[in-house]
């Protein structure tokens, strides 16, 4: 399908119908996985022309799709990226490694020496070691908002961050990982154009788009310069790969791509396909997930044992992330944390106690996911900073997976008893 056909078609149609075409394959319906490291020239001149039209974006070759070396771009890439950058509805995309990989490609493209960079709180514990811990060795500095939708309280970020240096990105996890929080994109984006009057360059908009995904929520939308998504989620959805992807301007995933070539940390062939393939039907599993969560989350709400619990279907009308929510967001998800009455003794007590769900990391599989956030993917996050984002000792991370919706509930309930 031709990019000029998907004026109006809706992100679940993309999801299946672009990015491929089967005379690229032989007239396979589905994509071919390309398991090769290097590609062969017809002559000399050719091989000339690719590289200069790859790296300088010259000569005759300029528009055609050519390959020289899979760390520079192959055909799986190349469907992916389309296909990606269709569903966000950006004007290119980028896929790396890992949802890291993206993160860190990010940072090392656009942070300086002296540079400064605002993110939220909470925010995913490895991309909060990048930016507090990783880069400040390189000479960056960092400032953090803890209401993304509050304005009093991102001004006040923003002016402590060019308090420190030119600030370059400002970087909202919405909602964010683990507590569900939301941030209001307008506001970043009119922030960062204040930002760029005062200081003469405007810092770029950053969004991790991984806990809703590109079909409950399309950051793009709302003027973001770059959109980040780790695509081993939900867009991966079998706990099964390692992927992450970029959306944006094409100025912006050029300059991306270019620099990835020398990292080496693109996706690989087989990883390609694999996204490529899930991609088709992540619209349909989330269904079902939410589904389930609203459910689950309804159950733990009036558990006497929980104190509280994050899901973004619960917002009280009238408040200003419940505002943000309705203007930005599409669904509310399947990823939430609820928090026990007690700490980590209590968590620890009715997580061992699990029949059904699995203990583990990550989120957006098929299968429920629990974890406690402060002993696992907020470790590393001192623990007053943990507790400045909304995460407790008696935090849990759920992942509502595609299992029978009794069946989560039932389990939950008996662990519960050991609380």
């Amino acid at each position: 399908m031709a990019k000029d056909n998907i004026k109006g078609l809706r992100p679940e149609t993309l999801a299946v119908a672009f990015g491929y075409d089967p005379e690229m394959g032989m007239g396979s319906v589905k994509p071919p996985i390309f398991m090769t490291s290097t590609f062969v020239y017809p002559s000399a001149q050719h091989a000339k022309d690719v590289h200069e039209a790859y790296f300088d974006g010259t000569g005759p070759l300029v528009g055609e799709t050519n390959h020289i070396y899979s760390r520079l771009g192959h055909p799986g890439l190349d469907f992916l990226e389309k296909r990606l950058a269709a569903i966000d509805g950006a004007e290119e995309a980028v896929a790396y490694s890992s949802g890291m990989a993206a993160h860190s490609s990010i940072a090392l493209a656009y942070v300086r020496p002296g540079d400064s960079v605002l993110h939220g709180r909470p925010i995913y514990g490895g991309v909060d070691m990048l930016y507090n811990s990783i880069m400040p060795q390189f000479g960056s500095h960092v400032a953090a908002y803890t209401d993304g939708t509050d304005e009093t309280d991102v001004r006040k970020a923003a002016d402590e961050a060019m308090a420190k240096g030119s600030l370059k990105l400002i970087i909202a996890e919405t909602p964010a990982n683990p507590t569900a929080a939301v941030v209001d994109l307008d506001l970043m984006v009119r922030i960062a154009d204040e930002v760029g009057a005062k200081q003469g360059h405007r810092p770029l908009v950053v969004v991790d788009n991984t806990l809703l995904g590109p079909f409950a929520q399309r950051p793009i939308e709302h003027g973001v310069d770059l959109c980040m998504t780790s695509l081993t989620k939900y867009c991966g959805g079998h706990s099964d790969l390692l992927a992450g992807g970029i959306s944006g301007r094409k100025e912006l995933i050029d300059h991306l791509r270019m620099q990835r070539t020398t990292w080496g940390n693109h996706l690989d062939p087989y990883t390609s396909w694999l996204v490529l393939r899930s991609l088709e039907s992540v619209a349909v599993r989330t269904e079902r997930a939410m589904q389930n969560a609203r459910g689950v989350a309804e159950f733990l709400r009036d558990h006497p044992k929980v104190a509280g619990v994050t899901y973004l279907g619960f917002l009280e009308p009238g408040t200003r992330p419940r505002a943000v929510y309705d203007r930005q967001c599409k669904a509310a998800g399947s990823t939430f944390s609820f928090h026990l009455h007690g700490g980590e003794a209590e968590a620890f007590r009715m997580l061992d106690q699990l029949k059904l769900l699995k203990v583990a990391v990550s989120l957006g599989g098929s299968e429920t996911l629990i974890c406690h956030s402060a002993s696992t993917t907020h470790y590393a996050v001192p623990p007053a900073q943990r507790l400045a984002g909304g995460i407790t000792d008696g935090t849990i991370r759920l992942s509502v997976g595609l299992e029978h919706v009794d069946d989560l509930i039932g389990d939950l309930r008996q662990a519960l008893e050991a609380v």
